[in-house]
């Protein structure tokens, strides 16, 4: 229950200060709404626990309901809000909800985007615990991840007897911060017995393939597995080497066996939810891990879960590769838009993270919003191939326009999608109330899953199912190198893997300057890399980079400890 804060009109709480005057619910009492048993939680302080995966199936008429999103502007549009948001309303419409949501970074926690824990009067609470370490889940994936490099590089120094090409070493170094001068270094400098020289790199924790196994797996067992077929390299023969090769998934394993247990917070209105692994969305899958699914589908009556980006990034993953790996299908995707961002992609303002926004932007403006429609097209197109039932979200803005409103409502009915205007930051459940009411109905449509490609098909040809179904290019350009790597890794006995492409989230193109949905242009492949424990292979299209770095004024600079030792700055 929240204690509301006496202000004037003009002088709106931060979020944290609205998470701050929460009065929390224990989490005994947020494991009962999910019929867990006190002695089945296990306590991080009074309102944060961890739970047991389950074997159960899905409970009898349980939903899942995927939460996806136009083109983001840099700010992002309010996926993780509107989860929360539509959790709240759901439970007002007297239904068992539970949100399930992936675990910030604190890469962008200190950097610019800042937390991921919602916004207003739709938050997961405790908001400092969430964005903050949280249980540890961070640090054990990265402490898993060194662990395993350490030993490569333990095995060159001691003979090498697995004749591992040291240039070949795909597997570098994770660290949970933003700290571009890690991107690129060099290992073993010093004497003899400090290693052996080598270039290497370090990293996000949130890029770590074991992280995204964490998000894949579906049991402890299937986790144990997928850590020993990581490929670390390659031998003197081109032969993969795996982790189980080195002998070292087994601690890897050891080191995730907290890790594994999905995490039980709550909703600013006293609604379970369930936080689990942290993927990035435009380099990894971005979704929350298949394990929490499966707790939240087996135990509540919708699970209301999210996919990193937009529709073409972790809606396209969600769908081809964590759908393809549980087995679950999505009765519902909510499209999350907002008349910001189809302005933006109206290609007449430019938004750029940590600035204020164009005035004009601000300003009533119905044919600005109309321009930008094509991108909302777009993405309800990639929802629509998959035959998931789309409802669109519109996430209001205090400046926003109703006329405004009314465009993207026109547009959606003529589309035949549901829609709803959903104010759920500024009035927590009750303003989500209409969209809980939409999505629920939409989940009675009926899915009939499609993916975007077949797994038998060749790698080239899933890229350019991808490219030309999901992004609307008209084909692949694949780089020459990245051409040999695939057929490489086929040889290798890698081609029925799923494909991700590494590429901006800015844009559905390979572009991140590009606006609307652009057709006719072709996508870019310069480079090809093997996820073997996660299970699919990634091709990187454009620059991206793996290891972010700071702003010149990052969320840093603001955070601080008050005189009673609470948290401020924090967004």
């Amino acid at each position: 229950m929240v204690s509301r804060l006496v202000r004037s009109p003009t002088d709106v709480p931060t979020d944290l200060e609205i998470a701050q005057a929460a009065t929390l619910k224990p989490s005994s009492e947020i494991g009962a709404a999910l019929g867990l048993a006190e002695d089945e939680l296990e306590p991080y302080g009074r309102h944060v626990a961890k739970i047991a995966p389950t074997s159960e199936p899905p409970g009898a008429g349980s939903r899942y309901v995927v939460v996806t999103a136009v083109t983001p502007t840099p700010l992002g549009e309010g996926k993780t809000t509107t989860t929360i948001g539509l959790t709240q309303g759901l439970a007002r419409l007297g239904e068992r909800p539970v949100a399930v949501l992936r675990q910030p970074s604190l890469g962008p926690v200190f950097g610019i985007k800042g937390g991921a824990a919602g916004a207003g009067l739709s938050q997961v609470l405790p908001m400092e615990t969430m964005n903050l370490h949280l249980t540890g889940d961070f640090h054990a994936v990265t402490a898993a991840h060194n662990l395993l490099a350490a030993m490569i590089d333990n095995h060159l120094q001691h003979g090498n007897a697995l004749r591992l090409a040291p240039h070949s070493i795909t597997w570098g170094r994770v660290l949970d911060v933003n700290d571009r001068a890690l991107r690129n270094l060099v290992l073993g400098l010093g004497g003899r017995l400090d290693g052996v020289p080598r270039q290497s790199r370090f990293d996000i924790t949130a890029a770590s393939e074991v992280m995204t196994i964490l998000a894949l797996a579906t049991s402890r067992a299937d986790l144990r597995e997928r850590l020993g077929r990581i490929v670390i390299g390659f031998d003197a023969d081109g032969a993969p080497v795996t982790a189980e090769d080195l002998k070292a998934a087994g601690s890897m394993a050891v080191l995730l066996t907290d890790a594994v247990r999905p995490n039980l917070l709550q909703t600013l209105e006293g609604q379970p939810a369930l936080v689990h692994a942290g993927p990035f969305g435009n380099i990894a899958t971005g979704h929350s891990s298949i394990l929490a699914d499966q707790v939240g589908l087996a135990r509540a009556g919708v699970v209301v879960t999210e996919a990193g980006f937009g529709a073409d990034l972790g809606f396209e993953r969600f769908i081809n590769v964590k759908c393809r790996t549980s087995g679950l299908v999505p009765h519902a995707a909510v499209v999350v838009v907002t008349v910001r961002a189809l302005k933006v992609h109206s290609g007449r303002y430019q938004v750029v993270a940590g600035r204020p926004l164009p005035e004009g932007l601000l300003a009533e403006n119905p044919d600005d919003v109309a321009a930008g429609l094509v991108n909302l097209a777009h993405h309800l197109d990639v929802v629509a191939a998959a035959g998931v039932p789309a409802v669109v979200a519109i996430n209001v803005f205090p400046d926003d326009h109703a006329s405004e409103h009314a465009v993207i409502t026109r547009f959606a009915a003529q589309r035949g999608v549901r829609c709803a205007a959903t104010r759920h930051v500024a009035e927590g459940g009750a303003g989500a109330e209409k969209l809980a009411r939409a999505v629920l109905a939409a989940c009675g449509d009926g899915t009939t899953l499609r993916y975007s490609y077949e797994l038998d098909a060749p790698l080239t040809g899933k890229l350019e199912a991808l490219a030309t179904g999901v992004y609307g290019a008209s084909g692949v350009d694949i780089a020459p190198v990245a051409a040999a790597e695939l057929r490489r890794l086929t040889d290798l006995g890698f081609g029925s893997l799923p494909v991700l492409v590494a590429k901006t989230h800015l844009s559905t193109t390979a572009t991140p300057s590009d606006r609307g949905a652009p057709k006719g242009w072709r996508l870019p492949i310069r480079e090809v890399r093997l996820a073997a424990g996660a299970g699919y292979v990634y091709a990187l299209a454009g620059a991206m980079q793996t290891m972010p770095g700071l702003g010149s004024h990052p969320a840093a600079e603001r955070m601080d400890l008050d005189a009673d030792g609470r948290i401020v700055g924090l967004v």
